[in-house]
């Protein structure tokens, strides 16, 4: 009898386990995409060799400006390009025999290590949207966001399956101080995250902080031969290099640490209106900024970013998701490959001021050409609106649930015995169904990729629970995920330490707002 009991009790108890087990919260982090799939190739061999020279004419008869950067001067006149004022003239092909150090592939760690993302080859990192001063909300609308609005987006892209990355400004906290902002932003993506993250460049001094709150983190000498951050280097097109930028990545590559540098272009005011043209001077600034970070640093990893949209000529504002735009995405991939470059374009661009039908198109002609240019870290990949002046909560939710399309595409199709399903087609036979074969129980599981968010129920049923649309639905997940977050256990000692430094940084000097 006592024997029994203590059967009884044992079953008792590992079924209790087994209900834990199934209504606990589990934080899945899907592995960075590998393509099994080819690359979308728009521009034939002529083409490419077209803008090449070009590119190299541009450098050596027009030039480039480094504004403010008398040792960047010095260092161009040193490697034999003319210098004349602040403008570089760089001779044909010296461009590119300094890029040639770059690395072709990035491995760029997590202090979790399950997260360490590959940038490079045939890889896809997903990142979350970057900039934006306003966030916007069902409930309270478009508004400034603030550092709790910060905190909350590095929770979410924490939480989402198919996002890789932690991002960097995934929104601009504007209740701190401008010179203080960085602190609290690095100190959230290093403790309520373990996925990789990116380093603040709005200063020298900022990149500077960057580092040394990396070296608490990680230890120095793993900084030093290690890549743990990435950093978001603009170009001011066309053609200038200023010295905040170029001050940022100086320090980025004496640290081995990686910069994306990535022209800012919008066509028809920053860059000619035609793709041809445009896709010159892409290649023209870029090839300037990566050659830049070799002549500071001989082999700094870096990453050819572009980031291109055009200008609607009635009302002079951006727009995004053009067919202009991904054919530049897609020939600006395939220069990049021809350098051996990890490449940087996409998002889930929009230049809509809500979560709507305009921004779900935008956005998935953006998406679906960065998978299919053969984009290697894509920034904004959710999370962004009216053209990058927002941070959108709803739509953040939307764009992650999305990305676990890309991941499935980028599997190709599977042609092994199992997917060949010979056996399911013979067991049906003429006029059956498969509902019930083996091969579909075997398989139903995994055989389809699966939304989290939206709504596939029949209509009575979708009546009976409110008639809930795609943003009520993304407003009641970001509430499910941020109720069931848990923050990633992280090493006491490192935290104080991290925490001790932003206080001590943020109480050395007054608050600026400029």
């Amino acid at each position: 009898m006592n024997d029994l009991k203590t059967k009884t009790r044992r079953r008792g108890g590992g079924g209790a386990a087994r209900r834990a087990e199934r209504t606990s919260v589990k934080i899945e982090t899907a592995r960075f995409i590998e393509r099994n799939i080819p690359n979308f190739e728009i521009l034939s061999e002529e083409a490419l060799e077209i803008i090449e020279a070009n590119a190299e004419k541009i450098l050596e008869e027009v030039g480039v400006n480094f504004v403010n950067n008398p040792s960047a001067l010095a260092l161009w006149k040193g490697v034999g390009a003319e210098v004349q004022g602040e403008r570089v003239h760089i001779p044909r092909g010296l461009a590119r025999k300094l890029c040639a150090t770059a690395p072709s592939r990035i491995i760029q760690h997590a202090r979790n290590p399950e997260k360490t993302v590959e940038i490079g080859g045939k890889s896809l990192v997903c990142a979350p949207v970057y900039g934006p001063p306003f966030v916007r909300d069902l409930a309270s609308g478009r508004r400034y966001a603030t550092i709790t609005d910060f905190q909350k987006f590095v929770k979410l892209g924490y939480m989402s399956k198919w996002l890789h990355h932690s991002g960097g400004t995934v929104c601009e906290p504007t209740d701190i101080a401008v010179n203080k902002r960085h602190l609290d932003m690095l100190l959230a993506h290093m403790t309520f995250s373990d996925k990789p993250f990116m380093g603040s460049v709005t200063e020298p001094s900022r990149a500077q902080d960057s580092v040394e709150m990396c070296d608490i983190l990680f230890g120095k000498e793993f900084v030093q031969n290690n890549t743990v951050m990435t950093s978001l280097i603009n170009i001011n097109s066309p053609m200038t290099f200023d010295d905040v930028m170029m001050g940022a990545l100086e320090v980025y590559a004496k640290n081995n640490q990686a910069c994306v540098v990535s022209p800012f272009i919008v066509g028809g005011a920053m860059a000619p209106v035609s793709v041809a043209g445009t896709l010159t001077q892409v290649l023209a600034e870029v090839l300037t900024g990566i050659s830049y970070s070799q002549l500071i640093r001989p082999g700094a990893p870096v990453i050819f970013g572009t980031f291109v949209t055009s200008i609607d000529m009635n009302s002079g504002a951006p727009t995004f998701g053009t067919p202009e735009a991904s054919q530049i995405l897609f020939g600006a991939g395939q220069l990049a490959r021809r350098l051996g470059l990890p490449y940087r374009s996409g998002g889930g661009l929009c230049g809509s001021k809500l979560p709507d039908a305009q921004a779900a198109y935008e956005s998935s002609n953006t998406l679906q050409a960065a998978l299919m240019g053969g984009v290697n870290f894509m920034l904004h990949s959710c999370g962004w609106l009216e053209g990058g002046l927002v941070s959108s909560f709803e739509k953040f939710a939307m764009d992650a649930d999305q990305l676990g399309i890309l991941h499935h595409i980028a599997n190709g199709v599977q042609i092994d015995e199992k997917a060949q399903a010979l056996d399911a087609i013979r067991e049906v036979g003429p006029g059956g169904h498969y509902l019930g074969c083996a091969h579909t129980q075997e398989n139903f599981q995994t055989a389809f990729w699966r939304t989290e968010l939206l709504d596939y129920k029949p209509f009575e049923t979708w009546q009976e629970e409110g008639a809930r649309d795609t943003i009520t639905l993304a407003a009641e997940r970001v509430e499910k995920m941020i109720n069931n977050y848990q923050k990633p256990t992280i090493d006491v000692v490192v935290e104080e330490e991290l925490t001790d430094y932003v206080a001590r940084k943020k109480a050395s000097m007054p608050d600026s707002f400029a």
